[in-house]
């Protein structure tokens, strides 16, 4: 089995394994087990009914809302497993999470075949998930407050169609008093899905390389995991079939542990000359001996 079907599996199987319970989904209720206070290291939406995780970038929104409160009552509570989850995570293999278990990344990928005419992402684009990781998952949760003290969870609130699609549509149908209280702001997020939705049909992952924050948090790690990409100049005659395929538009030869690249190791199965290979370790340069003169 070549590399891109094992990476499919991992990806339908992913899917599964973190939206597992599904007597909650068929209820229209949000699994509370013990296990939901443990972070996945994707984007699945803790509100989705079947989730058995809790998604790390709502964690992260959450602590940082309550932080205020939680310090005026003497709590120190500040999430900071969340954040040891993440860079544990991002430490041994970066991005690597968003190429081979993101449910979202896979329904980008699936929805990209879908025959139309394509266009390209600029790459200043990619800039745009840091602005969100900074404003909508750090300050806006920690600046902005109620009279209480508390803040919101913007990212999740405002923008994540994730959680719109696995969440918010489920519960909605499913859930009568929920459906009832339907208003402006499942429109706005509705809006945002559909928006995303029919980019993904002519952009390939324009969600991860433009808006996810998490993506962003691991794409930090890419140049100092464990697990990296490397290039043998010596063989790469740079044809660019891997830029060709590779999901996120990435010339690797020029950037072997871009943060941009989600790892999928689709350009080390289409490389017909095997300039590109991954290695948990940086290799070591062979030590240079020196001829001593007599």
């Amino acid at each position: 089995m070549n590399l891109i079907k094992k990476r499919r599996l991992f990806q339908i199987f992913s899917t599964l394994g973190f939206n597992i319970y599904l007597p909650s989904f068929f209820k229209g209720k949000i699994f509370q087990g013990n296990i939901k206070g443990v972070c996945v290291p994707i984007l699945n939406c803790h509100s989705c009914p079947s989730a058995i995780g809790a998604c790390p970038i709502g964690s992260i929104q959450n602590s940082l809302a309550t932080l205020k409160f939680n310090l005026s009552i003497a709590s120190y509570q500040f999430g900071l497993y969340v954040i040891g989850v993440l860079g544990a995570v991002g430490s041994l293999v970066g991005r690597m999470p968003c190429g081979w278990l993101c449910p979202f990344g896979l329904l980008q990928e699936a929805l990209y075949k879908i025959p139309s005419r394509k266009i390209h992402i600029p790459r200043f684009m990619s800039y745009g998930r840091y602005v969100v990781l900074v404003l909508f998952v750090f300050l806006l949760p920690l600046l902005v407050l109620d009279q209480y003290g508390f803040g919101q969870t913007w990212f999740c609130k405002w923008i994540c169609p994730a959680g719109t699609l696995e969440a918010g549509i489920p519960l909605v149908i499913l859930n009568e008093g929920i459906r009832s209280q339907v208003g402006l702001l499942f429109s706005w997020k509705m809006f945002v899905l559909i928006l995303f939705l029919v980019w993904m049909v002519f952009a390939q992952r324009p969600f991860c390389r433009t808006t996810c924050p998490l993506g962003a948090i691991f794409g930090l790690f890419n140049k100092v995991s464990l697990f990296r990409m490397a290039v043998d100049d010596d063989k790469c005659i740079q044809c660019n079939t891997c830029y060709e395929n590779c999901p996120v538009e990435l010339k690797i030869y020029e950037s072997p542990n871009s943060p941009d690249c989600v790892r999928c190791l689709k350009c080390v199965n289409s490389c017909q000359y095997g300039a590109i290979e991954y290695e948990f370790f940086p290799k070591k340069q062979p030590k240079k001996t020196t001829v001593q003169q007599s």
